[in-house]
């Protein structure tokens, strides 16, 4: 059984005469005929009754319609999803990022490409460096905005901006409301980290050990919502990255002097595997309007 002979048998059920069939479908009759007959022996049983002027479809055949339409319809809209995805206008691309640029760094970015290229959707994914990396890995996205810290057999990657990590602390907390601060300040303090599998966790440890000390870890969080909610409540100090929305009630954000707090956002995808037209056309649109440059 195959498309064209389910396609045949739609189409005659349709007009119900093999030779007009034959006619619409620019096959002889003959042909017909036999790729009916074939699909009635797999399945075991006749699908239309013979006329004197044509042929109707039994019982059998009305059932067979109807999950041959269904099927041929699911290929029809599979074939031009694929199309979509090859043409470098349409299609969807899947999107990964971590967690400080949800706010405004990927809907800014897609706002801005979907200017130029309506047609094209976004699949996004929010996760952790790590897991992100391991999803391009396994081509289950196209394109992650991370901060890989070495580098990836099989991925390429490009810096697109620094994030910087300011010091938050309690709005009781002896540095409150100071402009900027050397890391060493805090080395005493209990420290709120970033869960281990985030790419921050060890950015913010290295930090640490260049200003001098090891940080005390209090708790440890996995974004940074939970972990300014952490700082709020009197459990510690911590470095993040600053993003709109967090409750300035309870906490005061300080600029830190020494050493100089940042981290690089890169782009990674794989280069060892199929990269669809509409994911390569927006590399190339991030490559020509956000490579940071020093």
């Amino acid at each position: 059984m195959d498309w064209h002979q389910l396609k045949y048998f739609q189409t005659l059920a349709s007009i119900n005469n093999f030779t007009k069939t034959a006619d619409e479908l620019a096959l002889s009759q003959s042909a017909l005929s036999r790729s009916i007959l074939r699909l009635e022996e797999e399945l075991g049983v006749p699908l239309f009754e013979r006329k004197s002027r044509g042929v109707v479809l039994n019982r059998y055949g009305e059932l067979f319609l109807k999950h041959v339409n269904q099927a041929l319809s699911e290929i029809a809209e599979a074939k031009q999803e694929i199309n979509n995805m090859v043409d470098p206008f349409h299609g969807t691309i899947a999107l990964a990022f971590i967690q400080p640029l949800g706010s405004s760094f990927i809907p800014d970015l897609m706002g801005k490409f979907q200017k130029e290229t309506p047609e094209i959707r976004f699949q996004l994914i929010q996760d952790t460096t790590k897991i992100i990396v391991s999803q391009i890995e396994s081509a289950e996205i196209d394109v992650g905005f991370c901060s890989p810290q070495e580098s990836i057999e099989n991925l390429s990657t490009l810096p697109i901006m620094n994030l910087e990590l300011f010091l938050i602390v309690h709005k009781e907390h002896r540095l409150a409301g100071t402009e900027q601060v050397d890391l060493c300040e805090v080395a005493d303090d209990p420290f709120i980290l970033y869960r281990p599998e985030s790419a921050l966790h060890d950015v913010i440890e290295g930090l640490c050990h260049n200003a001098g000390f090891h940080p005390k870890m209090s708790f440890e969080a996995f974004e940074e919502r939970t972990v300014a909610g952490l700082v709020g409540a009197k459990f510690g100090v911590a470095l993040i990255p600053f993003m709109p929305g967090l409750d300035m009630q309870k906490i005061s954000v300080i600029r830190v002097r020494e050493p100089h707090c940042l981290i690089v956002i890169q782009m990674v995808w794989r280069t060892n595997g199929y990269m669809s037209p509409a994911a390569t056309y927006f590399k190339s649109y991030v490559e020509n309007t956000m490579r940071l440059t020093e």
